[in-house]
């Protein structure tokens, strides 16, 4: 098991990998907002292998949050509380994060989240397997993230960061979302270009 501040979001590793990785999640992210209008693109949709398998059983979409210590939930729970109306929602959230949320790198956990629905068989292969390797390619860059991989509580602050973030953009999210975390390990971890 990962130390407690790992288990909640806070750096846990000084990798060179890991920052110029959340500098371009960042980077990305931001474009995905303002040019795409907040939809997933391939930068956080990585391909999801278990380990041991050639193939990957899929992509998945993913969350990039802030560490704890810079949380927004509370700001993006007030979005979701001052109107029912899924578009005016949507709207509120691209330009919140359009803005300059995704300005500094450091701010953000390198612990990724993704959604399944209730009782997804998905989840619970990939909780199995407890390893994976997430495959990002997008921009001319690919990061090769090998991860571990847990089920997160509901009082986890990144499950209820991931959680008011997806309804922003989802209102029929529902209630028993499994949020799944995966941690990166920064050694086996690679990229092309590399960083190191």
């Amino acid at each position: 098991m990962s130390s407690l501040g790992a288990t909640l979001g806070q750096p846990n590793s000084a990798s060179p990998l890991r920052l110029a990785f959340l500098k371009w999640q960042c980077r990305v992210r931001q474009i995905s907002m303002r040019d795409n209008e907040g939809r997933p693109d391939d930068a956080c949709t990585p391909a999801l292998t278990l380990i041991g398998e050639d193939e990957p059983l899929g992509h998945i979409i993913t969350i990039l949050n802030k560490a704890p210590g810079y949380s927004v939930t509370p700001e993006l729970n007030h979005m979701l509380s001052k109107t029912n109306d899924p578009g005016q929602r949507r709207d509120q959230a691209i330009q919140f994060f359009s803005a300059t949320y995704y300005q500094k790198a450091k701010e953000f956990s390198d612990i990724l989240t993704s959604t399944f629905p209730p009782g997804s068989p998905g989840a619970a292969r990939i909780r199995a397997a407890e390893h994976v390797t997430l495959s990002f390619d997008a921009f001319a860059q690919k990061f090769d993230l090998h991860c571990r991989v847990w089920r997160l509580a509901p009082n986890n602050l990144l499950h209820q960061a991931t959680f008011a973030h997806n309804r922003l953009f989802n209102p029929d999210l529902s209630p028993d979302t499994e949020v799944l975390a995966f941690e990166p390990d920064w050694e086996k971890s690679s990229s092309d270009p590399e960083f190191r």
